[in-house]
């Protein structure tokens, strides 16, 4: 795959991504413009949340489906366009609503995109061209903030979805030209025995451990993210909105800066730098836990933060997509229920713990989240297999070697 198909893939992840979470900075202006209560302001992010979760069930499986995956991506993200629009266009909140539920549930779209990377690569190039697809995701979740809040205050709150409805609809028709078909090598299944086949892997141990370390990574990352601006905007700090949506770029400088962790695993070195990045991840909150007192250290604790994830998200998706190759698309639809599941636990916690305990006792969340996932690492085998080798494909019959490698793991 040549570095412009990299590309697209990464902008289509961070598009899709970017319309479930683009409401978060202007809620206030969105709820009193569609007659929204504040007390039911948050339903304007959980819908597109729960369309997101539907999506993964119902919608991912379908890229196991069907033959031409670079279609579906187009299809969905037609649709995704759809939904932006009428959430742009709309005169009531039920309308809003409806576009927003729309949207969310075709952005598992990103999913379907990185199946698609992971099925068109080669072994030796899998984790490299993972990994640059999915900081699009990071970038989209990281960026939408930065972006959002320059768009809002020049052109509304509608200029927002009005953008990204006109980029999702452009890239739609561009992945019709430019991204090629699989080829016949893949060999599609039914719709039910894909939804079959993708309940059938919370039962095997490989799947379960890193959907866990899944959960402990991005509830972690969510308890970051949704708690931030709460101390910024309090004493001794009181920045603006938009101050607080520039810490973004430090998200984001930290996520690129993780680009390399798909050559890593192509080295063979996926567990054991996942496990290095989970004690960052640990390390950078003590960094993070001195807002109140220095920004710089703040910046620092993001920066790393944001870099340990994106390792360890890339590792997983890795380790995954080796042991599966016949079913891509469900089995990172089933690792992002984790994912989802992990955002929400975080985003609801560091709310209700900063209220009683401060960003002391949000940091100590975030901490604790990022302990459980390196447990989840370390009894899923993480230590062991640092002594007996990694996914490094090194012969010929690559795809078995890896799938038992990675299932042995």
């Amino acid at each position: 795959m040549d570095v412009w198909r990299r590309l697209l893939l990464a902008i289509i992840c961070g598009v899709a991504v970017a319309s479930v979470y683009a409401a978060q900075p202007v809620l206030a202006p969105m709820g009193e413009s569609l007659g929204v209560s504040a007390g039911q302001l948050g339903w304007i992010v959980s819908v597109g949340q729960f369309g997101y979760l539907a999506g993964l069930v119902l919608l991912v499986p379908l890229g196991d489906v069907v033959a031409n995956r670079s279609q579906l991506i187009a299809v969905h993200l037609a649709i995704i366009a759809v939904g932006l629009i009428l959430t742009a266009t709309a005169s009531a909140a039920w309308m809003a609503f409806a576009g927003l539920a729309l949207a969310g549930m075709f952005a598992v779209v990103v999913q379907t995109t990185v199946a698609y990377a992971a099925s068109v690569s080669p072994p030796e190039e899998r984790g490299r061209n993972i990994g640059v697809v999915t900081s699009g995701v990071v970038v989209g979740i990281l960026g939408a903030r930065v972006v959002t809040g320059l768009l809002a205050d020049h052109w509304g709150w509608r200029s927002i979805y009005a953008v990204l409805g006109v980029l999702a609809l452009g890239l739609a028709a561009l992945v019709l030209r430019a991204l090629p078909p699989e080829g016949a090598a893949r060999r599609p299944t039914g719709y039910r025995q894909a939804v079959v086949s993708l309940g059938g892997l919370f039962g095997q141990r490989l799947f379960l451990t890193r959907g866990f370390i899944a959960f402990f990574l991005f509830a972690s990352f969510g308890t970051l993210w949704s708690g931030l601006s709460l101390p910024l905007a309090d004493a001794p700090w009181h920045l603006s909105e938009s101050q607080i949506g520039m810490f973004g770029v430090a998200g984001l400088a930290g996520a690129l800066g993780a680009a390399r962790a798909g050559r890593w695993v192509d080295a063979g070195r996926a567990i054991p730098m996942a496990g290095l990045a989970l004690v960052l991840l640990i390390v950078s909150w003590t960094a993070t836990a001195q807002l109140t007192r220095s920004l710089w250290l703040l910046v620092v604790g993001v920066i790393v933060l944001d870099f340990a994830v994106q390792v360890v998200h890339v590792s997983n998706q890795h380790m995954l997509t080796t042991a599966h190759p016949d079913r891509t698309s469900g089995v990172i639809g089933g690792y992002m229920v984790f994912y989802s599941l992990g955002s929400a636990l975080g985003a609801a916690a560091t709310t209700s713990v900063f209220t009683s305990h401060g960003w002391a006792g949000s940091s100590l969340l975030g901490a604790g989240f990022a302990a459980c996932a390196l447990i989840v690492w370390a009894a899923g085998g993480g230590l062991a297999a640092k002594t007996r080798g990694d996914l490094r494909p090194e012969t010929a019959d690559t795809g078995q070697e890896e799938r038992r490698k990675a299932e042995t793991a």
